[in-house]
């Protein structure tokens, strides 16, 4: 009898996950993975502290080789091969390996695509120069870090402040380069409400980081073919390295060339149990949309945490189980040096644009009790629903200690609760790890006197 064959496009976080769990529930199960780049089942997450020299080997980074894949799993994992069509009525994929340059169509009864993100590429003037780098795969990674060892880079400059670019800046700190920062907003993170964002920019320049907001860039200064500076609306600054943060986009080119329906920007649209619109044929990971538990609506989101859930719950499906992905709020830290950064579910200019009404609170206080050593600075900001009192989003920024609080905001937005729940949340309390009264619950206290 025929083994029934699954095919999965992509080999990093969902596709692998799916993968495994496909063939964990039915090891008679042929599962073969095509991944275009020489890496798989890496963490992306990790690849900025590897370039600033906190991860000392790439090696490190390598959750599971294609060999132990083969070896222990039984899953065939074929690295440099593309697949470059998809023809969903003959229920077939054309690759072509990378190596050989040979094309061949493969066969499959069911098929997981999981081809990820892209990031945002400006077409400009002088945009394939060396030394123009972006930050989406291990290879990208390894690059940066040999160019950054080998020396000759004394001045950088990070297009974009977001995750990446904020990782980015501080890799680049660490190895001493002179930094400057374009960034199109009037503040860094645009994922935080603006008067949150301007306290990452300050600390930004603490740390001796050029802002230069509400800028965008124009052009790349090269001399032949190598970068020498880039060129904004406003001004021309010299770079010998120019690492690209201006976010990412949804990988679907292939999805849509197969007449896949796409959903939220571009990404595939799935149901519960990442089905796409075509029998047979599943999406995960950041070719993928989502759901939205606080506005209800589909979200785009590329996080790695996302991608590993989405990865799981089709592998399940895909292995004869039954699961469904409820959706997500948007969760996220990031860190600049000392300084944390958090956020979950909506933030002031997407309740606008809902129609929702809210009341917000910001307020200050300390990472630990204040007479404790180390105790760090915290600013939380809540916004609620105006009327009912439903928690509808949360950002904070702040010392060392500060940014996992925000899975409690997680929690609590997942539960449906409203803030007068939290003010009686039975968190944990001592010295060294809270305030009598934690930050979150005075968050939720101030909020609830404006209601």
């Amino acid at each position: 009898m025929k083994k029934e064959r699954l095919v999965v496009i992509g080999g990093d976080a969902a596709g692998m996950s799916a993968a495994s769990q496909a063939k964990r529930r039915r090891p008679e199960l042929d599962i073969v993975v095509f991944e275009r780049g020489p890496h798989v089942s890496y963490s992306a997450c990790g690849i900025p502290y590897y370039i600033g020299g906190l991860v000392d080997s790439e090696q490190k980074l390598i959750v599971r080789t294609p060999e132990k894949f083969r070896e222990r799993d039984g899953i065939d994992v074929r690295t440099m091969h593309e697949v470059e069509e998809i023809d969903a009525a003959g229920r077939k994929v054309r690759v072509r390996d990378l190596n050989s340059g040979k094309n061949a169509w493969e066969p499959y009864g069911q098929l997981l695509i999981a081809t990820g993100a892209a990031p945002v590429c400006p077409d400009l003037p002088g945009a394939d120069a060396v030394d123009i780098c972006g930050v989406n795969t291990l290879e990208s990674g390894l690059a940066i870090r040999r160019r950054l060892d080998k020396g000759g880079i004394e001045r950088g400059v990070v297009v974009g402040g977001g995750y990446i670019g904020l990782e980015m800046a501080e890799a680049l700190i660490r190895k001493g380069v002179e930094i400057s920062l374009i960034n199109r907003s009037a503040q860094v993170m645009a994922t935080l409400d603006e008067d949150m964002g301007a306290l990452v920019s300050q600390v930004l320049r603490d740390l001796g980081v050029t802002l230069y907001l509400e800028e965008e860039l124009t052009a790349f200064e090269t001399k032949a073919g190598k970068l020498t500076g880039i060129v904004t609306d406003k001004r021309t600054l010299p770079a010998d390295l120019v690492i690209l943060g201006l976010g990412v986009r949804p990988n679907t080119e292939l999805a849509a060339a197969a007449g896949i329906p796409l959903g939220d920007k571009g990404a595939i649209r799935v149901n519960e149990r990442m089905e796409t619109g075509i029998a047979g044929i599943w999406a995960a990971g950041d070719c993928a949309e989502s759901f939205h538990l606080v506005s209800r609506k589909p979200f785009y989101i590329a996080l790695g945490t996302v991608a590993n859930r989405h990865g799981r719950v089709a592998g399940i499906n895909l292995g004869g189980g039954y699961a469904t992905f409820p959706g997500v709020m948007g969760t996220a830290v990031t860190k600049i040096c000392q300084l944390e950064i958090a956020r979950t579910g909506l933030q002031e200019k997407e309740l606008a644009k809902l129609g929702i009404e809210w009341v917000s609170a910001v307020i200050k206080s300390r990472t630990k009790a204040g007479y404790y050593p180390d105790a760090g600075d915290i600013t939380v900001k809540l916004l609620a629903e105006r009327g009912s009192g439903r928690l509808l989003g949360g950002q904070i920024v702040g010392a060392e200690g500060s940014a996992k609080r925000i899975d409690t905001l997680a929690t609590a937005l997942h539960a449906g609760f409203n803030v007068e729940e939290m003010i009686n949340l039975d968190l944990g309390y001592a010295p060294p790890f809270s305030p009598v009264w934690d930050p979150v619950v005075i968050a939720a206290r101030e909020v609830a006197k404006k209601l």
